[in-house]
Order: structure tokens, then sequence, then C-alpha cells
């Protein structure tokens, strides 16, 4: 296990998230004696969480640790949510003796089994001689190709074994970026030159390749509007002229959609067209072509067949594309096409001024976007409020939005916060979570407490299951989503009180800037988490459909100042 560490350690982890056990004190033992930081946590899911945080924030490998038996069951939804949005962590079981696997010892299951549908790879260490050669594979499976979850099992009589390590001569196992083809990339290129209205479509892919610079080079020197997926969120900055909106039938804008309905050709650069973002796909495909690009080659024609498709890492890709465009044509000025798509973001917004009481959640959106600066990293998981979020929330640096976009697992927020803050101590952390969503994983408030991670907490408070609640309208029903109970169900201002960390309800909009200002400071003069609880509209509906031309609006449209002569 002392060997393991000093893998951990020059693999650059600084930080695990954990629950020490019977089984996995001997990593334990070694994990005192190292320079890495251990978070005691109050779950394993926690665990599991804060460590997808730090690994999206800072592109490197998070670790959680956990003992045997529940420990493991309970870092599976973890370890689904880092392998469905493409994130690479590490997840540390204990085990029962080897010699007792099979005997139904005390918290002995078969944790590899049981989580190989949901990893890249999962092993049970056999031999104290394979310790650090596992580990350095499971950094490099973890890390190479599409990016995801590995679990390692171990015995505790292989952790108490020894084995010969010498760190100066051991080192990181080298990760292949897979370089795309000439032939496709020029293909590409012709396509997009003789389009009369190319998108390009930034998914996730583009962030977890650190591929912006590249992608932002392209667009400009070709003058192609660009739009992202919810997990590409901050691939393409919202304030670029190029910016062409967010597509799609939950997280989308108005002018993202009618945008794309528009677009004759998209180059679409790792995305995985899920069917959030494309709903019906004979409306999504229609009148267009797509170059699909991604790393890895079985995601192609997954969904549905590209007209050209392109394996590849997202930043040499994007480069090579940027290099045979610059071969073929000088930058282009922008023309007709960016000019409509402009026209388009001004015609085709939504509101978010509202003065209602309740408040309406899309201003509480428009206070974030209008208070916070754009470095600020926003963490939010599932729910009405991240589709509001996608709907309204701006984005405009790589690895500031943070969202679990394919699994969708309630209470992400709060660990994924910190373990955002255990990266980057210095920057403002702010999670926007629902009522529900807080109490799935409201323990963890505890662990920042304990640790004092300052970060806020806004919660846009519905007392309901809002999108179940929603989602339940076409069955003419209201049945099991009401949370509301007494005066106002839970009260999360003392809860947090009980934690020993501030908080303040809102039920004003004029008041929501006021209690974000306060919250911000207040999180770092105290050095722990704070809370602003807003009261929202208990029925607000967002905007959605089932295909990107047939989006239900439950709002009115913002009424615009006739166009000048």
């Amino acid at each position: 296990m002392e060997a393991v560490v000093r893998v951990l350690e020059s693999e650059g982890v600084d930080t695990v998230f954990g629950i020490p056990g019977a089984a996995i004190l001997p990593l334990y033992a070694a994990l005192r004696h190292s320079t890495i930081r251990h978070i005691t946590v109050r779950h394993e899911e926690g665990g599991t969480h804060s460590a997808d945080g730090w690994a999206r924030v800072t592109g490197n490998v998070g670790v959680c640790i956990g003992t045997s038996g529940p420990a493991g069951t309970n870092m599976i939804t973890g370890l689904y949510t880092a392998l469905a949005d493409s994130i690479p962590i590490i997840c540390i079981t204990g085990q029962a003796a080897k010699a007792k696997l099979h005997q139904e010892s005390f918290q002995a299951v078969d944790i590899v089994e049981i989580a190989k549908p949901v990893t890249k790879w999962a092993v049970q260490l056999k031999e104290p001689a394979q310790a650090a050669w596992v580990f350095r594979e499971a950094f490099r499976i973890a890390r190479s190709g599409r990016p995801g979850p590995v679990l390692i099992d171990l015995p505790i009589d292989v952790q108490r074994g020894l084995c010969n390590y010498d760190p100066a001569l051991d080192a990181a196992l080298p990760v292949e970026v897979p370089q795309p083809r000439a032939e496709p990339v020029r293909a590409a290129i012709e396509m997009l030159l003789a389009a009369e209205r190319p998108l390009i479509l930034a998914g996730g892919g583009v962030i977890v390749g650190d591929a912006t610079d590249e992608l932002r080079g392209l667009a400009e020197h070709l003058g192609i509007p660009v739009q992202v997926t919810l997990m590409g969120k901050g691939a393409f900055p919202e304030d670029h002229d190029l910016f062409a909106g967010m597509a799609g039938l939950q997280t989308q804008t108005r002018w993202g959609n009618a945008a794309f309905l528009e677009s004759d050709c998209v180059l679409a650069v790792g995305a995985r067209f899920g069917d959030r973002h494309t709903g019906d796909l004979e409306t999504y495909r229609r009148g267009r072509k797509f170059i699909h690009v991604d790393i890895e080659p079985t995601q192609l024609g997954k969904v549905f067949e590209p007209d050209l498709g392109i394996v590849g890492h997202a930043r040499p890709t994007l480069a090579a594309l940027a290099y045979q465009a610059k071969e073929r044509t000088r930058p282009r000025t922008p023309g007709d096409w960016p000019k409509r798509i402009g026209e388009l973001r001004e015609t085709l917004p939504r509101r978010d001024d509202f003065d209602d009481v309740p408040i309406k959640p899309p201003r509480v959106y428009r206070e974030l976007n209008e208070f916070y600066p754009p470095d600020t990293t926003f963490v939010t998981a599932i729910g009405l409020y991240q589709i509001w979020s996608g709907q309204f929330q701006r984005t405009y640096l790589p690895r500031r939005y943070l969202v679990c976009g394919q699994a969708g697992p309630l209470g992400w927020e709060i660990p994924a916060a910190i373990g955002v803050k255990c990266a980057y101590p210095e920057r403002t952390v702010v999670a926007v979570c629902g009522d529900y969503s807080f109490q799935f994983l409201m323990e963890e408030v505890a662990v920042a407490a304990q640790y004092e991670i300052p970060f806020v907490i806004v919660m846009i408070n519905n007392e309901y299951l809002g999108l179940i609640r929603q989602a339940e309208i076409p069955y003419d029903m209201n049945f099991a989503v009401d949370l509301h109970y007494g005066s106002s169900g839970i009260d999360h201002v003392k809860v947090m009180d009980a934690f020993g960390c501030p908080a303040v309800r809102v039920e004003e909009p004029g008041k929501i800037r006021e209690a974000l200002a306060w919250a911000t400071e207040e999180a770092e003069r105290v050095r722990k988490p704070v809370l602003v609880e807003v009261m929202v509209e208990r029925e607000a509906n967002a905007a959605m459909g089932a295909s990107l031309d047939a989006i239900k609006e439950f709002e009115p449209a913002p009424e615009l100042a006739p166009a000048a002569d």
C-alpha cells in the first residue's frame, strides 16, 4: 500500500475522498504518511461525486476510497455518473481476505462483477507484486480514449503484503492521443465550405479534450457559428458573435433551436447525440448533413449514421481542420448566415425580468448572470432547475459550468462543489440545486463545514418534484410529487444552522441580489458553505417538447422594441 500511495502522488492526486473501514485500513496506514489530503465524507456516493467534481475541474483523475461491502455498492451511482459523462475517476474498495470470498464472509461482496457495467475496468488485486502496475494501468485506462471510471478492489491480505518498489524507476504510463486521418479531415472542410448555413456543435468532448482554443480558431477562420450541448457549455464563449445558442428538447434556447433547424451542415465534435438534445431524429436530421468527430470509434453511427465520420481526439482533430481550412481559404468575414444567427438571437429571447411574487425561476438565473463574474464555477444537477439553467445561464469559460448530463443523479451538486473547491480553493464556486436534490446528500454539507470548504448554495425551492410534476401533466395527474407540509415543508435555513452554516430565505425577487452578495462574502468569512434558499412559484413549468420544432412555451415571449429603419 505504500507503493500504491506513491503512485497516487506521482499521478498528480493531491486530494482523495473516502470513508475508512476495517477492510481498507492498510491503505489508510500508508496514506497517513503521504502528502495527499484525505477528506472524510458522510456517504460513499458523496465521495464519488466529490472525486467527480475534482476530476471535471482539473482534468485529472479523481480518487474515492471506501471499505468492503456496502461502501462499494454505494459507489455504483457515482461510477455510472462518471462513465456516462466521460469523467476519469478511480474508486478503491477494501475487501475480505481472498480465502473468505466464497464463504459469505462479513461485508464480502463481488464488487468487481457489480461494477463492470458502469466502469471502463473493474479489477481485484490478486498479488502484492501487482499493486503499482495495476494502479498505473488504472490511471492509463481512466485517461485514455473516452475517459471514464475504474474500480480497484483490494483484499485485506493482499493489502498487508510486501512488494519491491522503487519510485525513482517508476512513472505514469503513456496515454495515446488519437490523430485523425488526413483524408476525412480534407473531406470535412470541403463539406463545410460547400454548405450555405453550417454549424459547429461542441459537445463535452471539446472540454474534456482541452480543445476550446482550437474550436474557436476554426470557427473564427471560417466564420461558422457554434452551438454547444449541455455538456459542452463553456466550450465557446456565449458573448461571442458566432455563438449560436443551444438546441434541444429541454436545455435549449428558442433562437438556438431555430438556428439549428435552418442549418444545412453540422460538424459535431465530442457530442454523443443524446436524446434530450436531438429529440425526434426525423426532425433533427431533415435537410442537413452531419460530420461526426469522436475519440471513440463505436460512437460513430450509434444514434444515426453521419455523412462523414472522423475518429480522433478533439484537440488535434480541430487543429487539423483549422490547418486544412487555412490552406484552402483566407479568413472569412461574417456573411449572411452569422448575421441571421444574430437576428434570431435578438428576436427569439425568453423573459427573465419577472417581478412576480412568488418568484419566477428565470429571474433567479438573471440575477446569477448579472451578479457573478465570468470565471465563477457553477455546479448543477438534474431537474427543472437544470433545464432553466441550460436555458438562461450564460457561460464563457471551459470547466466553469459543471453538470451531470446523462445519469442525472439527484444530490450530485453539493459533493461535486466540494471537489471543485478542494481543487481550486481560490475560485468562487456556486452550487445551484433544487430542494429535493439538496435533501438527497445534504449530509455532505457537514463535510464542507468540518474541513472549512466555503461555497455558495443557491436553492430553487418549489416544494415539489418539479420535473416529474410537469411530466405528469399529460397523464392528468399530480400524484406523489408534492413535498409541501406544514407552513413550508423543510426549513432549510434551520437545517443549515444545524450544520453550523449560515443561510437565508428569499421570497421577493428584488432581494435576490442582496442575498447573493451576502452569501458570497459570508462563505469566505466563515469558511463554510452558505445557503440562499429562493422560494419560487410552486407550479412553474420549463419550456420543452418532443422535437426541436415543437417546444411548448409556458411564459409569454418578451415584447421587443421595433427594429430601427
